[in-house]
């Protein structure tokens, strides 16, 4: 008999028994159990996958860089770049928004089917505008129209990105499946470049193999869900794909928003400048997205557990936030600062003497870990949650159209180095902007989570 079956065997007894208030502290005990079980399996996962993520791409930047040089190098970069805009529009929010429908209606199969479906369906329509839209700029661009096989090859992402339903296994915490598959096409895609890149001109391999990757990891997850959950696919009610649209709106703008201050640095760089300045700028914010990366399994984890936590004890998530902040918050500030005194090392390390222009890239944005994790915490594990999807919607927006504003009067004059600071003061924005509105018009979520006060 395993320690499942034992526990089972205990509560079985206690119940014949007639021990009602033994049994029911026993079971509020196991349940709690259970809930540290599955975030700690949840984290453990994503912490797996965040360190392959991040090692996986500290090990083919130093070849990629060196093979490709700075120019073709930062041609792929900007063609990843525009791709990218392509998946903020196919997940439209969904990665919050279905993930809380699908955590809340866990129990529920039919329900959690029709969401499955509606998402999936809304999905793949957006996937079809999305290669219009692309075929559209590309011939109607010199820029664009020269390098055309890249920017197709790379739509490959946009593929991959749809058919994976991270979204779901999110909803369904079940965070080994994204684990598993992810490094799974982060292993193909490290392995690849080695064999199959040896010279400057193989550089449309680059997105190709990339895009392969996420198609595999996609097509992969799809049948994991179909076969392992047991989700039934049907055409979902028009009324059911119109409210996931409605609950993906303001994530999806907000979103959007985002990619304004951090996928446009590269787009509006490019497009102002030349590819070898984007390869600059790219290879030093790899190094930046690289470490930042490595908030996002926690914050994937803890994301529906807060939301099933708060639906029950609002107390017990602002506890919870509250604890994670100061837990996040004090690693991140070190690494931050041994990032920018070793910015040259790091430099000559990972990206070789022909970028030496990337160090002050590097220096500029290396506190931008310890800021964008507290920003995240507000935002959507605080917003979101508690429903405060207006300020979390204008706490992006408009710092983002500052940001492009700034970026058009900055990079004539700076270049790359221009974009790492008007960065640098946007994500301050954003998190400036969160607590303050969350002091103004939340004071009680502001005393709660900065002053330690619970309610009486």
């Amino acid at each position: 008999m395993n320690s499942r079956q034992l526990e089972d065997e205990i509560f079985r007894s206690y119940y014949k028994s007639g021990n009602g208030l033994e049994l029911l502290m026993i079971n509020n005990l196991k349940n709690i159990s259970d809930d540290k079980s599955r975030l700690l399996s949840n984290f453990f996962s994503l912490s797996f996958l965040r360190c392959a993520n991040y090692l996986l791409p500290l090990i083919t930047l130093p070849y990629l860089v060196r093979v490709l040089g700075p120019q073709k190098f930062g041609l792929i970069a900007f063609a990843q770049a525009i791709i990218q805009y392509f998946v903020i529009f196919t997940d439209y929010g969904f990665n919050l928004s279905a993930t809380r429908e699908i955590s809340i209606h866990r129990e529920n199969k039919k329900k959690v089917s029709e969401i499955f479906c509606s998402v999936l369906l809304i999905k793949f329509a957006l996937l079809v505008v999305s290669f219009i839209i692309l075929s559209v700029f590309v011939f109607a661009f010199n820029k664009l129209r020269s390098d055309w096989g890249v920017y197709y090859l790379a739509f490959g992402m946009v593929i991959g990105q749809v058919m994976f339903p991270v979204w779901f296994f999110q909803g369904m915490e079940k965070m080994k499946y994204i684990a598993a598959l992810n490094i799974l096409a982060k292993l193909f895609f490290t392995v690849s470049i080695f064999v199959i890149i040896r010279q400057e001109a193989d550089y449309r391999y680059v997105p190709l193999l990339n895009s392969l990757g996420f198609i595999i990891a996609g097509f992969t997850g799809l049948w994991v869900v179909l076969r392992r959950f047991k989700i039934g696919l049907e055409v979902p009610a028009f009324a059911a794909i119109r409210r996931e649209i409605e609950n993906g709106w303001h994530v999806f703008i907000s979103t959007l928003a985002i990619s304004l201050y951090t996928t446009s640095n590269t787009v509006i760089l490019g497009i102002f400048t030349n590819n070898t300045i984007v390869g600059y700028y790219a290879a030093g914010e790899k190094i930046i997205r690289a470490i930042t990366g490595m908030i996002t399994p926690l914050s994937q984890t803890i994301y529906p557990h807060i939301c099933k936590v708060a639906s029950e004890s609002k107390e017990r998530a602002l506890s919870f936030v509250r604890k994670m902040l100061m837990l996040i918050e004090v690693p991140l500030f070190l690494i931050s600062i041994a990032v920018f005194l070793f910015a040259h090392h790091i430099s000559n390390l990972v990206l070789g003497e022909h970028f030496q222009k990337s160090i002050p890239i590097i220096q500029i944005l290396s506190f931008l870990p310890f800021i964008v994790a507290a920003s995240i915490m507000l935002g959507s594990q605080v917003l979101l949650v508690f429903g405060i999807k207006r300020l979390f919607s204008m706490s992006i927006i408009f710092p983002a159209l500052i940001h492009v504003t700034l970026l058009l009067f900055v990079i004539p004059f700076w270049g790359a180095t221009g974009v790492a600071i008007v960065c640098i003061f946007t994500e301050l924005l954003v998190l400036f902007w969160r607590i303050i509105g969350i002091r103004m018009f939340h004071k009680e979520l502001f005393t709660r989570i900065f002053c330690n006060e619970t309610k009486n």
